[in-house]
C-alpha cells in the first residue's frame, strides 16, 4: 500500500508521458506506486509537477496535445497495413531502396500499405515526422542446434589468458556439426583499469571489446619484423589458477597492439567515421583523465564540449590508435561470420545485446542527450528478489529517442548486425517498458516507464530484415502477455529454459507446477538447459547453487533450499525416465549419463533452435554469474576447466553432439 497515493490528475499526466502509476506483480496482483516516485520520474523526463501550479500547467499541456492529435515525432509502421495520420502531406523516402528509386507518396489521412521497408520523412501541415517502415515479420529460422558460450571462458593454447575471436572461429569450424553459436555480448570496455568483467555492463554497445582480439591473427602481426613479433610474443599472459584476470590480459594486449601499431607506421584509421572518432576520443580522454567522464574537466564532459576539439588535436595519435583497434576487431568479427558461412551453418553466429551501458562509459558520454543518466534500469520486488534489483545502467529516454528518429537505437542495432546472423536481446521487455529507479533510491522506489514499442520494433525489424538476421528475445520472468503476443506476431523467437519450463500449479495457478515435457515447449523459441545467471547442469545436479549461496549467507533457510533442490533433482530425473532418455532400473546413473540425457531432452523440444553449453558438458559446476553478488563470487571470471582443443576432443562433447545431431539435425 502506498503512503502517498496518486491523484487522478497526476495519473493523467503520468499516462501522457508513459509513466506507470501501478503494475501487476508476478502473482498478477496490482501494486500501486507512490505519488512521490511518479513525480520524481516525471521530473527526470523534464515534466514539472513539483507543486499544484506546475501540475495544473502540465495537465493542461497534456490535454491540449491529446485534443490536437499532434503528429508523433517518430512513427513505426508495418508494410502490410495502413495507419491513420492527421491531415494531408507528402511521404519521402530518406534511405534504402525506396530512396534510391526516388519514390514519394501523397498522404491523405493514412500511411499507405505496401511501402518498401526503410526510413521516410512525413511532412504535413501539422508538422514533420520520421516514419520507420518495417516488414510485418521476420522469416522462420531453420530448425537447428548450436552452442551457447561465454567467449572469455573459451581459452585455448593460442589465446592470451582469455577466449578470443580466433577461438570462436575454431569452434565454428570444429563444433561437431552445430548450426548456430550464441556468444555473450562482445561490447567495448573502457580501456583503463579496472576493466569491467561483466559483458552486460559495457562502455559501449556499438563497438567491440579489444579483449576479444586474437593478436597473432592480425595482419599487422603477420607483416611485422621478427623483433616486433618476438616483443609481442613475450607479452602473452596465461590463466593463473581458476580466474580470468581481465586487467592483466588487457595490459598485455594493449602493449602488443601498440607495438604492432607503431611497427605498421601509426595508421590513422583512415576509414574512421565521426561516430568512431567520437568513441576513440572518449578512449583517449579516459586514458588521460580516468574512466569516469563525470569527473573530467567540465569542458570535456560532452562530445561537443568547448575543450574537446583542442583535446582531439593534442590526443590525435591515441585517437588514431583506438580507431585502428576497432577496425581490427571489425575485421576479425567479419572473419568469424565468413567461417560460419564456409561451414554452411544454417543460422550462424548470434550476438547478444546488453540491456544498457555503463553510466561512466563511452555510450553514456556520447549519447547523454538520449539517456536518463539520473536513473538506473532494474526490476521491482518479486519472489526471487524481495527488495527488487538495480543494475546501474541508465535507460533510454523515450521522448528524446522519438525526437531523434530512434537514430541511436538504429545505429547500435545496425552495428551489431553488421557481422552477425542473429541478435539476442537481453531483457527484451525493454522495448516495451523498463523499470526506472531514480539515482539514490532503492529498487522498490521506482516504476515502469513505457516506450513506443511499435517504433522500437520497427527499427529492430528493419535492421534485422536488411541484415537477413533472426532476433531472439530474452523473455524470462514476469512478462506481460502483450509482449509475447507482439513477439510471436513478428516472429521474434522467445527463450525457453528447462529449469523454468513448468506447467501452472493446479492449486495456486502460479508458474511453479510440474516440469513441462519438451514436446509442449514453445516452437518459436530458443531452448536451453540453463542461462549464465542460473546453475550449470553439473551445479544443479550436485546442489552447488545451494551450497554457494548458503556459504555466502544469501539464503534465509539453507536447509529448506537444500530440500527443495533435492526434490527438483528427483523430479528432473523422473522426467528423463518418463521421456525414455534415462534408465534407472539399476539405480541412479552417473552425472555424465544424466547430462547426455538432458541434452536428449533438449534435442526433442519443439523449439526452433536448441543450444548446449560447454560449461554443462565438460562438468563445470560453477555458474558464470551469481545474481546478488559483486566481489563475493568470481562473476564473469570463470574459465572452462579445459582448453578449447581438449573440449572439442572430449568424449562427453562428442556424445552430446551426436545426440543433438541425431534429434535436432541442422537442415543443410
Amino acid at each position: 500500500m502506498t503512503s502517498d497515493p496518486v491523484t487522478p490528475e497526476l495519473a493523467e499526466i503520468a499516462a501522457a508521458h508513459g509513466v506507470a502509476t501501478s503494475y501487476l506483480d508476478g502473482t498478477r496482483t496490482e501494486q500501486p506506486i507512490d505519488a512521490a516516485v511518479v513525480r520524481r520520474i516525471l521530473g527526470l523526463l523534464e515534466v514539472d509537477v513539483s507543486g499544484p501550479g506546475a501540475e495544473r500547467v502540465a495537465l493542461a499541456g497534456a490535454r491540449e496535445r491529446a485534443a490536437a492529435g499532434a503528429l508523433p515525432p517518430t512513427i513505426g509502421h508495418r508494410s502490410d497495413r495502413t495507419r491513420p495520420v492527421p491531415g494531408r502531406g507528402r511521404l519521402t523516402a530518406t534511405d534504402g531502396r525506396a530512396a534510391e528509386d526516388g519514390r514519394a507518396h501523397d498522404v491523405d489521412g493514412e500511411l499507405p500499405v505496401g511501402l518498401e521497408p526503410g526510413r521516410y520523412l512525413l511532412e504535413t501541415d501539422g508538422g514533420r515526422s520520421t516514419v520507420v517502415v518495417a516488414p510485418p515479420a521476420l522469416p522462420d529460422p531453420p530448425r537447428t542446434w548450436g552452442w551457447m558460450l561465454q567467449l572469455y571462458a573459451l581459452h585455448s593454447r593460442s589465446s592470451w589468458g582469455i577466449g578470443d575471436l580466433g577461438d570462436l572461429t575454431d569452434l565454428v569450424r570444429g563444433g561437431h556439426g552445430a548450426g548456430a553459436v550464441l556468444v555473450n555480448p562482445l561490447h567495448a570496455v573502457t580501456p583503463v583499469p579496472p576493466v569491467q568483467p561483466s559483458p552486460y555492463t559495457p562502455s559501449s554497445r556499438r563497438y567491440t571489446t579489444p579483449l576479444a582480439l586474437r593478436i597473432t591473427d592480425l595482419p599487422a602481426y603477420a607483416d611485422a619484423d621478427a623483433a616486433t613479433r618476438a616483443e609481442v610474443d613475450a607479452l602473452r599472459p596465461e590463466i593463473t589458477g581458476d580466474r580470468i584476470a581481465h586487467d592483466r590480459v588487457w595490459a598485455a594486449k594493449r602493449s602488443a597492439l601498440e607495438a604492432l601499431w607503431r611497427n605498421a607506421g601509426h595508421p590513422d584509421g583512415g576509414r574512421a567515421d565521426a561516430d568512431l572518432t567520437s568513441f576513440a576520443t572518449y578512449c583517449a580522454l579516459a586514458e588521460r583523465h580516468g574512466g569516469r567522464w563525470s569527473r573530467w574537466p567540465e569542458e570535456l564532459r560532452r562530445p561537443d564540449g568547448p575543450g574537446v576539439a583542442a583535446a582531439q588535436r593534442e590526443l590525435a595519435p591515441r585517437i588514431a590508435f583506438h580507431s585502428w583497434v576497432q577496425q581490427q576487431a571489425e575485421a576479425q568479427l567479419a572473419g568469424v561470420r565468413a567461417a560460419a558461412r564456409e561451414a554452411r551453418m544454417p543460422v550462424g553466429v548470434i550476438h547478444d545485446l546488453a540491456v544498457g551501458c555503463d553510466p561512466e562509459g563511452a555510450d553514456a558520454w556520447m549519447l547523454q542527450d538520449v539517456l536518463a543518466l539520473d536513473a538506473t534500469v532494474g526490476a521491482p520486488p518479486d519472489a526471487f528478489n524481495q527488495r527488487g534489483q538495480t543494475w546501474g545502467l541508465p535507460p533510454w529516454r523515450p521522448d528524446r529517442l522519438a525526437r531523434t528518429g530512434y537514430a541511436a537505437f538504429g545505429d547500435m542495432t545496425r552495428a551489431l548486425l553488421a557481422h552477425a546472423d542473429g541478435l539476442r536481446i537481453d531483457h527484451v521487455m525493454g522495448l516495451w517498458r523498463l523499470w526506472w529507479v531514480p539515482s539514490g533510491e532503492t529498487a522498490d522506489r521506482g516504476t515502469y516507464v513505457h516506450y513506443d514499442a511499435e517504433a522500437m520494433l520497427a527499427v529492430l525489424l528493419l535492421e534485422a530484415h536488411r541484415a537477413e538476421a533472426l532476433v531472439v528475445g530474452e523473455d524470462l520472468g514476469t512478462v506481460i502477455p502483450q509482449i509475447r503476443e507482439d513477439m510471436a506476431e513478428r516472429n521474434l523467437l522467445g527463450s525457453t529454459v528447462l529449469w523454468f519450463s513448468r506447467d501452472p500449479d493446479p492449486e495456486t495457478g502460479g508458474d511453479d507446477g510440474p516440469l513441462r515435457p519438451p514436446s509442449r515447449w514453445p516452437e518459436r523459441s530458443v531452448a536451453t538447459i540453463s542461462t549464465h545467471d542460473l546453475p550449470t547442469a553439473p551445479g544443479f545436479l550436485r546442489g552447488e547453487h545451494v551450497r554457494v549461496r548458503a556459504e555466502l549467507d544469501l539464503l534465509d533457510d539453507p536447509a529448506a533450499e537444500q530440500e527443495k533442490a533435492a526434490a527438483e533433482r528427483a523430479e528432473l530425473l523422473e522426467l528423463l525416465v518418463t521421456e525414455g532418455l534415462l534408465d534407472r532400473s539399476d539405480g541412479d546413473p552417473g552425472e555424465d549419463e544424466i547430462i547426455v540425457a538432458l541434452h536428449g531432452l533438449l534435442a526433442s523440444a519443439r523449439s526452433r533452435i536448441v543450444l548446449a553449453s560447454l560449461y554443462d558438458v565438460v562438468g563445470e559446476p560453477r555458474q558464470p554469474n551469481l545474481p546478488g553478488t559483486v566481489d563475493e563470487y568470481p562473476n564473469w571470471r570463470i574459465p572452462l576447466p579445459v582448453t578449447l582443443e581438449d573440449a572439442l576432443a572430449d568424449d562427453r562433447v562428442r556424445r552430446v553432439a551426436e545426440v543433438l545431431n541425431r534429434r535436432a539435425a541442422p537442415q543443410r
